[in-house]
């Protein structure tokens, strides 16, 4: 059985955006497979009492500007120049987590992530505005209309609330977090250890 690695995921954190453009060298040195796992960031939130970094830290002098400074860093060691800051942040991302389910079980996740993580971290698109969902989705080639319509079947609710309450359940306080084998990982800058917990473990 190949070597897994799971990402705790949600469009909403630009962190999660970086996280994952420089993940595929890290796939690929370690051999191992990548099973992105949606959840909804705010129920996280909610049930752990976490809260996002600018309203934890947002009274805490100095703190706001070095991590913009660290995610300055980390943009240009990787050269992500295509990483814009979403005007409209925070966005609710509801719809793009219902639609990554029921795209997952169409096995099409991965490309949907890809246009989701740019019309929100590149493009700096309103996508919890249903119009603009439907249509940056469909300007993509995928089928938008369709996609929104599936986000309001129960079962793909229910399956993204079971998802998040068992990513809480394991640990998880926040995203991205990542597990690779039985040990959690939480942030883009544990990327260096979740390579090298990845390349312990048995393929």
């Amino acid at each position: 059985m190949s070597k897994k690695l799971e990402f705790i995921f949600d469009f909403g954190s630009p962190n999660a955006y970086l996280a994952y453009k420089v993940l595929p060298p890290i796939l690929e040195r370690t051999g191992a497979t990548l099973e992105i796992i949606p959840c909804l960031l705010g129920g996280i939130f909610k049930s752990t009492g976490n809260q996002p970094p600018l309203i934890a830290y947002g009274g805490v002098k100095n703190k706001v500007a070095y991590e913009r400074k660290e995610s300055e860093r980390f943009i240009a060691r990787h050269d992500l120049d295509d990483f814009r800051f979403n005007p409209h942040f925070p966005v609710n991302t509801l719809m793009l987590m219902r639609g990554a389910i029921a795209m997952s079980r169409d096995g099409a996740l991965e490309r949907y992530i890809d246009v989701g993580l740019s019309s929100m971290w590149e493009k700096g698109l309103k996508m919890d505005d249903p119009e603009v969902f439907a249509a940056a989705l469909s300007d993509a080639g995928l089928d938008g209309s369709d996609i929104l319509a599936r986000t309001s079947d129960p079962d793909i609710k229910q399956e993204l609330i079971s998802n998040t309450d068992s990513a809480v359940n394991r640990g998880v306080f926040g995203i991205p977090t990542f597990f690779a084998g039985e040990e959690m990982y939480f942030g883009k800058d544990r990327l260096d250890q979740v390579e090298e917990q990845l390349a312990q473990l048995g393929g």
